[in-house]
């Protein structure tokens, strides 16, 4: 019997050694994490980082949220049901009653909740079907830099072409058409207007959109863009769905990020923050005529994680039952964006402003620039990641919870990591 050893601190060769070559993030921050709490993590050899990643928006509320913590320790404790596929549990009727109570009533949505795997490319996955099933039309628009997951059908939708060429077969049945401001011009929704009136019966199922394009590059779709592609959806019967994955559950400054635009899509496709405490969870919410399922005929093993259930409702009892939280993450967002625009305007070379709320960042018009920036940031002790299709973007996701002083050392630690590049 081969006698098994613990790993050594900085002792890293296992990973090299047996993980696949896609890894990704590890490549970046190649350090072993221990421990975290709010917008910190620990490293086994001691050092300490700012974490303006969060998960990639899977931590609005920080690492080892103390009260979603606390909520799921209770939950452990006891014999519960923790995983049930889709059977009624406690967890369950707690979450969906918070869902309802806290967000969807006070927003005036009667939307179905759908739970399909755990991920954010499940619930898009059950979103193309919803609405490809509900209209019997196969074809869906989505927008140049999208990125909406990683499985085929969401792949699809995703314009990114590395990751498109990881599929290994063609993919289909999506066209896609300019996001508002692509390539510097200004977006004109009229030629799609005049598409879908000549196609009549095969005009599009459905169009899917973020509307702040968080690894397309932190595109923020205007209030009159998004609510124009809302009435052209109404006005050809073409389902709206909004991919609120990452821009979801409080990061732009509202629970939702379509919310200042008065709108109400068909489809809303939310996982990443939605438990709060970074454990794996997705719904995909439709509107009650959408909701064609035959019983079983979109399933997955994961959908009924007790858990998850626990610290998401956890998470909207406590920071959404009235309008406090999201008027402090205004604040906040207002902090880092003004410090941000200090950045810009010290910036050597061209750079601009990008994204809303706490999904923010700035583009460079050096696109090596936002990779060096985000290494030598590193360097100093901050976690941020680029994006964008050049990853021209030095992206930042602060937990929703981030401090002032937080934000106050993130600024500086850019400050000095721009001027560090000569950027």
């Amino acid at each position: 019997m081969t006698q098994t050893t613990e790993n050594q601190p900085g002792d890293s060769a296992i990973f090299e050694a047996r993980e696949s070559s896609v890894r990704s993030y590890c490549r970046q921050w190649p350090k072993v994490f221990t421990t975290a709490s709010g917008a910190r993590q620990q490293t086994e050899t001691g050092e300490s980082y700012l974490d303006f990643f969060a998960g990639a928006g899977a931590l609005n509320y920080g690492h080892n949220n103390p009260t979603l913590k606390t909520a799921l320790m209770d939950h452990l404790a006891e014999d519960v049901v923790i995983h049930s596929m889709d059977m009624h549990t406690p967890a369950k009727r707690r979450f969906l009653t918070a869902l309802t109570e806290q967000v969807l009533e006070p927003r005036g949505m009667d939307h179905k909740v759908l739970f399909p795997g755990p991920t954010g490319t499940n619930t898009v996955e059950a979103a193309l079907k919803a609405v490809r099933k509900a209209t019997g039309r196969t074809e869906v628009v989505a927008f140049t830099n999208g990125f909406h997951g990683m499985t085929l059908g969401a792949l699809s939708a995703t314009a990114n072409q590395m990751k498109r060429a990881g599929a290994g077969v063609p993919l289909t049945d999506v066209t896609r058409a300019a996001y508002e401001g692509h390539s510097g011009q200004a977006a004109d929704l009229q030629a799609l207007d005049a598409q879908w009136a000549e196609a009549g019966e095969d005009r599009p199922a459905g169009v899917i959109v973020e509307l702040v394009q968080g690894e397309g590059g932190l595109n923020a779709a205007s209030t009159e863009w998004v609510q124009q592609l809302a009435e052209l959806c109404t006005k050809h019967d073409v389902k709206l769905i909004v991919d609120d994955v990452q821009a979801g559950c409080g990061r732009t400054g509202t629970f939702f990020s379509f919310e200042p635009a008065g709108i109400t899509p068909d489809v809303v496709c939310l996982s990443k923050s939605l438990s709060g405490l970074g454990l794996p969870l997705a719904v995909t919410l439709i509107r009650p005529e959408l909701d064609q399922w035959q019983p079983g005929e979109h399933n997955g093993t994961f959908r009924g994680f007790t858990p998850a259930f626990v610290t998401a409702a956890a998470a909207l009892e406590t920071y959404w039952a009235d309008d406090a939280f999201a008027t402090e993450v205004q604040a906040r967002a207002e902090r880092l964006r003004a410090g941000l625009a200090e950045l810009v305007e010290a910036a050597s070379g061209e750079a601009a402003i990008r994204g809303r709320g706490l999904m923010t960042g700035i583009v460079f018009a050096d696109t090596e620039a936002a990779e060096k920036i985000a290494a030598a940031a590193f360097e100093r002790g901050l976690m941020v990641e680029t994006s964008g299709p050049e990853s021209e973007v030095v992206k930042l996701l602060p937990p929703l919870t981030v401090t002032d002083e937080e934000i106050d050392e993130a600024l500086r630690i850019l400050r000095e990591s721009i001027v560090a590049i000569g950027a």
